[in-house]
């Protein structure tokens, strides 16, 4: 089967790119052109009419790349025509009435590249993280996983286990024979370095997803505190509904930004209270739902109302900062207990000290994000195979303790299995889709 789809952002631009990939792509440009392809990866000016017909739909650029020297390893052709909605319908229309030619679906361009051994899974996840990026440090980790660092490591990981599964597999198959004290020790120090190794890249503080998905801000605090004045402020525009009202927001409300290069999510939320209502009692457990998974959490206080409850003092504890807000309306000194917590004292209304509280929020970012080794996990499905792959080589270390020779190599069996998932190096047909659903159609 033959597939095409529009490469380029669809709406009206100057140039429109038309990806088309498969057996019969020689066939399509012949029919679109009335000529045969031209020379490889050279652009050639053509004029593309509709099948069948000699009615001109527009003149433009065609590149002929024969397989396997292509993106997705199959003969393709990129057909470069203006950005018109109806120039692109036309074309499309005009393909999909040629046998054997359908619309690829999402990410099915990568796919094929991944099928045909033109880049691991690692290099396809990066590819669509690239094409998501909205920030310089998310654009960074894209381009470095691209470049294969990490597909590298996770080789050599691999390697070095396949080799201390042949020797066992040799003592298993000739249980006879004594392996020679070198190999014995060798299994032994070869296993403990790549659990070492496994555990140094566990422990990354899951840096590299954050960038990918970015860094999670929760708002929380009590009713009328100033939340959603906040949100607006730091979005810079209207993001929120700002009311005297107490439990105006119910939800929760999320907007993305870039602060210094940064990705970040920030989050408004429901006021905490105790509430009879129902449906505001649900935005409270959300609130403390989005506090668990917040990397940084911002709790607003009125300076007129600095009784803390229970729930305000535990939302303290961690990877939070304190923000007094209507400060303009003090006429004491604040409370010294409170003085010694990680504060910030403000007005949104006067726009008083929010500078200090951006600058605090941005060291946070920094010292988050600085690390000196290389990311190498940037999904939760990375994280997962490496997570079982340490489980089963301890497995394994114990039962070759004990000398139980079979069931020790059917974990490292598993291990080396959970290592391959990472960069697609076994069958990985149930993962397949979920990658690359997440691509625009077109890549």
């Amino acid at each position: 089967m033959t597939i095409y789809a529009l490469s380029t952002g669809p709406g009206i631009s100057g140039i429109a790119v038309i990806r088309v990939s498969g057996n019969n792509t020689k066939n399509v440009i012949k029919l679109l052109t009335g000529k045969d392809v031209p020379e490889p990866r050279v652009a050639t000016l053509r004029k593309f009419n509709k099948i069948n017909t000699s009615e001109l739909i527009d003149e433009g650029l065609v590149l002929w790349f024969p397989g396997p020297e292509s993106y997705t390893g199959e003969d393709m052709a990129e057909i470069q025509v203006h950005g018109s909605k109806a120039v692109v319908d036309a074309l499309h229309t005009s393909i999909s009435d040629i046998e054997n030619c359908r619309l690829a679906e999402p990410g099915e361009f990568t796919k094929l590249a991944f099928q045909n051994g033109k880049i691991n899974l690692l290099k396809a996840e990066s590819i669509a993280d690239l094409i998501s990026s909205e920030t310089e440090i998310q654009r960074q980790q894209a381009i470095k996983i691209m470049n294969g660092k990490s597909s590298d490591q996770f080789n050599f990981l691999r390697e070095k286990l396949l080799k201390i599964l042949s020797h066992v597999e040799a003592k298993i198959d000739f249980p006879d024979e004594d392996l020679p004290n070198e190999i014995l020790k060798e299994i032994k120090k070869s296993s403990e370095d790549v659990i070492k190794n496994i555990e140094k890249i566990l422990n990354d503080q899951k840096v590299g997803e954050i960038i990918r998905e970015g860094f999670k801000i929760a708002i929380l605090g009590p009713t009328n505190a100033g939340k959603s004045s906040l949100l607006n402020y730091l979005s810079n525009r209207d993001v929120a509904i700002v009311s005297e009202i107490a439990g105006t927001t119910r939800d929760v409300i999320e907007t993305h930004l870039n602060i210094d290069g940064y990705p970040v999510i920030v989050s408004d939320t429901a006021g905490i209270r105790e509430s009879k209502n129902e449906i505001e009692k649900k935005g409270i457990k959300l609130s403390l739902n989005r506090a668990e998974e917040a990397d940084l959490k911002l709790v607003v206080v009125d300076s007129k109302n600095l009784d803390f409850t229970d729930v305000l003092k535990g939302l303290l504890k961690e990877n939070a900062i304190l923000v007094i807000n209507k400060s303009d309306l003090l006429t004491e000194d604040i409370d010294p207990k409170i003085k010694k917590l990680d504060h910030v004292l403000i007005s949104i209304k006067e726009n008083l000290n929010i500078d200090e509280l951006i600058l605090k929020i941005k060291n946070n970012l920094k010292n988050k994000f600085i690390t000196s080794e290389d990311i190498l996990i940037t999904r939760e499905r990375h994280r997962q195979h490496l997570e079982q792959c340490l489980e089963h080589l301890k497995n394994f270390n114990k039962k070759n303790e004990v000398e139980d020779f079979d069931k020790a190599a059917e974990d490292l069996r598993l291990a080396t299995k959970h290592l391959g998932m990472i960069v697609g190096k076994v069958d990985v047909d149930e993962i397949l889709g979920s990658i690359f659903n997440d691509f625009c159609i077109g890549k």
